[in-house]
């Protein structure tokens, strides 16, 4: 397996209006973005005192007026022992972020972060992350536990932890001990509905998540995020090593980094693979659809071996694709069908193999009698997609618009009736540009000898494709 590549985090947090930061591979390869920008509302981790609007039975779910945005949405499933009605005040969590068109999805199961551990107010649970897999850094993590568990709390142990000081986990679990009891004494004071605790900024729950041994340089745009950053850094990983630096250049860093071109390339629908193979990702509502082609790639032994090659690549990519994106729920890949049940033995454990690091919990369902593999990722915040893109104005969602002469039959079909009824000689028809050159080129004329009107043509790119406007 050989020793981990180091990485790279790039921030760029010179606008007020949106901070970006990227995590860079050893290859200067893309592999995970975060955004926020400074006008979104109710985000992941918000607690709230509430004020429960309404409570819909069929859906067996509510409706809570958080005060800021949209309605936040809650499934009554998750409030066992809550008497849920209208009316009534309640402390919940955003597990969901809101979306354009949607609220929040809320818990009344609270949680508070920190970098080593997990706060669970009202719980009882103690637990250590899966991902640490040395059962006697488990056990003395565990005993640590023990020791130091606060009263009516469950805590969660995290990744971070991994032969962290006693001492620190215990400042941890102080610090969110003092902050849960600051949230309840907010909630006390104020009537609801009412924001009572926000996550820290993105630098600071990157930095917090994803600094680790394998980030080897911190650079950022701003000077004053650069002294924050080495005091998060001494404080983090206390004798570890990491270049902070400042960047002040005129271009901007994302461009000197080659990152804003692979933004680009990562909202997509083709992604090509350095074999020339390539993957299709169809993203939608209710799952992630990928598909695997070879493209490009003839392999240089037989079909079997090239097959075999390109789902293997494809296997590495789509796991990087999935954490990129930040997809979530379920994905299904139609990987190249394979000739022998030891090749899809292999192709799923070199799936589990690339899941491995990701921070989201992902479940590999194994290759299905159509030969496609089923995959669960949890959703950990919005998708790249939905961040960065909208529905378009032209197709409204649908991917594809109508043929040039599908809507010059329309027009036409309107013209001639219309004609029924007037008497003009000349009528002023205006449509999209590229109908407006069809109709010029193939049917004008024959309209105008047809209706015995003169048609004058105006094509414009205001109007939307397939709309048109006749006098």
């Amino acid at each position: 397996m050989g020793e981990k590549a180091p990485k790279q985090i790039i921030a760029n947090l010179l606008d007020a209006e949106e901070s970006r930061i990227a995590i860079l591979d050893g290859r200067g390869k893309l592999c995970d973005f975060f955004i926020e920008r400074s006008m979104d509302h109710q985000r992941t981790n918000e607690i709230y005192k509430a004020k429960v609007d309404n409570v819909l039975q069929g859906m067996h779910a509510a409706f809570l007026n958080l005060g800021d945005g949209k309605n936040g949405f809650l499934y009554l499933a998750d409030a066992r022992g809550i008497d849920v009605k209208p009316g009534k005040d309640m402390l919940v969590q955003v597990v969901k972020n809101a979306r354009k068109d949607k609220g929040a999805r809320v818990s009344p199961r609270l949680s508070l972060a920190g970098r080593y551990l997990v706060l669970i107010p009202g719980g009882k649970e103690t637990g250590v992350s899966k991902r640490i897999e040395d059962e006697a850094e488990r056990e003395r993590l565990r005993d640590i536990l023990r020791e130091c568990k606060p009263e009516n709390c469950g805590v969660i142990i995290r990744t971070a932890a991994v032969n962290a000081e006693k001492g620190a986990l215990l400042s941890d679990i102080r610090e969110l001990t003092l902050l849960w009891e600051k949230i309840q004494a907010d909630a006390a004071q104020n009537s609801a509905p009412c924001l009572l605790h926000r996550e820290p900024g993105l630098l600071e729950r990157v930095l917090r998540d994803e600094l680790n041994d394998d980030i080897c340089e911190i650079v950022v745009d701003t000077e004053e995020d650069c002294e924050n950053i080495k005091t998060c850094v001494k404080q983090f990983m206390p004798g570890k090593e990491i270049d902070v630096t400042y960047y002040g250049g005129t271009a901007p860093v994302f461009d000197v980094y080659g990152i804003e071109k692979q933004l680009l390339e990562a909202q997509e629908r083709k992604v090509w693979l350095s074999s020339g193979a390539y993957l299709v990702i169809d993203q939608t509502e209710a799952l992630t659809v990928i598909d695997v082609n070879t493209g490009k790639f003839t392999g240089s032994k037989n079909l079997d071996d090239t097959v075999f090659k390109t789902n293997m690549e494809a296997a590495s990519e789509i796991a990087r694709q999935l954490r990129l994106r930040a997809i979530g729920g379920i994905v299904i890949i139609d990987f190249i069908d394979m000739a022998t049940k030891e090749e899809n033995d292999m192709l799923v454990a070199e799936l589990n193999r690339q899941f491995k690091e990701d921070r989201c919990k992902v479940k590999i369902h194994g290759v299905t009698d159509l030969g496609l593999v089923e995959i669960t990722r949890k959703r950990a915040r919005l998708d790249l997609h939905t961040e960065m893109m909208h529905v378009c104005p032209r197709c409204t969602g649908l991917g594809t618009v109508e043929k040039e002469e599908s809507v010059a039959m329309r027009i036409k079909r309107f013209i001639r009736k219309i004609c029924c009824d007037s008497k003009d000689e000349v009528l002023l028809l205006e449509c999209f540009r590229t109908v407006a050159e069809y109709i010029a080129e193939t049917v004008l004329s024959l309209w105008e000898e047809e209706f015995e009107k003169k048609i004058i043509l105006y094509g414009s790119t205001d109007i939307q494709w397939g709309k048109y406007r006749l006098d």
